[in-house]
């Protein structure tokens, strides 16, 4: 069967059905030994709808999902679309402040949950939220443990089973709805709810899903992450239009996922740079790539250009780099396998189709071809807004309507787009964005510690590396481990630096700011000499 023909009518959960419809038997999800075909998970959704539906899910009701990369997570993600509910997918990592405040910022009305996962006991801490959260009245959970029985907690199989067969009120969702919340961070560090559509998540998955040709026959590995924006997508919604198969799997160990595409046929290869470097070495190892690949995609950070080239090297395959972002339901930009080799490697790609993009002043003023200035974008991917934040919104968007990305960029005379950096003093370590401010904070709170600046510096596998720099008060004693442990216990565990560097004090521009570029700039440098006096003394050896 064929890629699905996307028109401005389709919602998620009529692409399902037309899926569904055409190929019911053909796998979907490749899970552990599971396999999944559409037309499962047609039928588990329906009858999570029902379930959901008798609870008094509604229309617009938040849904909130807090599960690993399993099947679960899939079939709730349809089960809303066929309620009209809107999804709040969050990191199952996130610490407890910041999962009760997104709980509590999206007014979830349920939520689904592993029961435990990652060392965590989330029936534990939902103990605890359901009191805390009143608009939360239902809780799912996956999982095999015996529970205690409460009004609002159930168990996914029960649900399951309770659903099966049962009727319920389709919503007849409109293109523009809603449908999901995902959270980011934003200037200030404070998460952001990005308000995104069926017509934009449908629009950044299809077109990514063209420019990677897939097809019905292909298979997809490398997303390990639902909750993101490319892994819902692309991913998810991305192989649903296409027809192909997504290998659902955990984590980003490098082995483990090279061992899942020869074991399934993976024809396509998407991942953050950082599984990419991860994976160089072991290929080495293996004598050579899975020779089922045609393609690779990398997304969710900076692609350093001799990274970019070693893994078309290792991989014998062509790479295509993907300028992603959640407040546009992830692709902006991608490259497609014609282009020329070194508009692969050097760019992000050509805007997707019915997507505007402009390089501009700070002022808003268009800047001519191979400029350096402002990325702005508008199109159909583009978010509704920051959940209830209508002046972020306001600040987020210009008079036009074009969306301020905040990165740093250049469109060379043939249209590629070139990304330089970014405005905000976000660092994207391995696909994830960490809010420096954030860091900083935590930094300070230390008894030991004067001053702080956190500045994202290269990093061959992290792409970005958080490096914290910190001058100590006076007579203060503090070593980098014992920061690194500090941050440890407020911070999700990708937002901790990699790095502590000590310094007598922080350089600053003429308005008294933290001049962060040379601050990163000395760190390199630094790093640099170090790395060349270690292979000198190797030399002499």
């Amino acid at each position: 069967m064929a890629p699905i023909e996307r028109s401005p009518n389709l919602t998620i959960s009529s692409i399902l059905a037309l899926r569904a419809t055409r190929d019911p038997g053909a796998a979907f999800l490749l899970a552990a030994d599971d396999t999944v075909s559409f037309g499962d998970v047609d039928d588990q959704s329906d009858a999570l709808a029902a379930s959901l539906a008798n609870l008094g899910i509604e229309p617009g009701d938040r849904i909130a999902l807090l599960l690993p990369p399993w099947p679960e997570f899939a079939v709730s993600v349809f089960a809303a679309a066929k309620l009209g509910a809107t999804i709040v997918p969050l990191n199952p990592r996130l610490t407890l402040p910041e999962l009760r405040y997104m709980l509590r910022h999206s007014g979830a009305a349920c939520a689904v949950t592993a029961e435990n996962a990652y060392g965590t006991d989330y029936l534990h801490i939902f103990e605890d939220l359901l009191v805390e959260l009143p608009e939360l009245n239902h809780l799912v959970t996956v999982g095999e443990e015996d529970l205690w029985y409460d009004d609002r907690v159930f168990q996914w199989e029960d649900l399951l089973s309770a659903g099966l067969g049962r009727d319920f009120r389709a919503h007849p969702a409109r293109t523009r709805d809603p449908f999901a919340i995902v959270y980011t961070s934003g200037t200030t560090g404070k998460p952001k709810g990005v308000e995104l559509t069926h017509q934009g998540l449908i629009h950044a998955a299809g077109e990514t899903a063209a420019a990677a040709r897939l097809a019905p026959g292909d298979v997809v590995v490398g997303i390990s992450a639902l909750f993101h924006t490319f892994g819902l997508g692309p991913g998810l919604l991305g192989t649903l239009i296409g027809g192909s198969t997504l290998v659902l799997h955990d984590g980003v160990d490098a082995e483990g996922t090279l061992e899942l595409a020869e074991r399934h046929g993976a024809t396509v290869h998407c991942g953050v740079p950082t599984l990419f470097a991860r994976e160089l070495p072991h290929i080495r190892e293996r004598g050579g790539a899975p020779g089922t690949l045609r393609l690779c995609l990398a997304s969710g950070a900076p692609v350093r250009d001799d990274l970019a080239r070693r893994i078309e090297r290792a991989f014998g395959v062509p790479l295509l780099i993907a300028y992603s972002l959640t407040e546009a339901s992830s692709t902006l930009a991608v490259g497609r396998p014609e282009d020329p080799p070194d508009k692969r490697i050097l760019t992000v790609g050509r805007p997707v189709a019915d997507t505007d993009l402009r390089v501009t002043e700070e002022d808003g003023e268009d800047l001519p071809p191979e400029s350096v200035g402002e990325i702005r974008v508008r199109g159909p991917g583009v978010m509704r807004g920051y959940y209830r934040q209508p002046r972020e919104t306001a600040a987020a968007t210009d008079s036009q309507g074009y969306l301020r990305t905040g990165d740093i960029g250049m469109i060379d005379e043939e249209g590629f787009l070139h990304i330089v950096g970014r405005r905000e003093d976000v660092i994207i370590r391995g696909g994830s964005n960490v809010h420096a401010r954030e860091v900083e904070d935590r930094l300070t709170a230390h008894p030991a510690v004067e001053r702080g600046a956190v500045v994202g510096i290269s990093d061959e596998i992290l792409g970005e590396a958080i490096c914290a720099c910190v001058v100590r008060m006076e007579g203060g004693v503090v070593t980098g481990s014992e920061l690194r442990s500090w941050c440890a216990l407020a911070l999700a565990g990708y937002k901790v630096p990699d790095l502590v560097t000590f310094m007598e004090d922080l350089p600053l521009t003429g308005t008294g700011k933290v001049w962060r570029h040379e601050l990163a700039r000395r760190v390199s440098a630094e790093r640099l000499q170090l790395a060349a006096g270690e292979r000198k003394d190797k030399l002499n050896d």
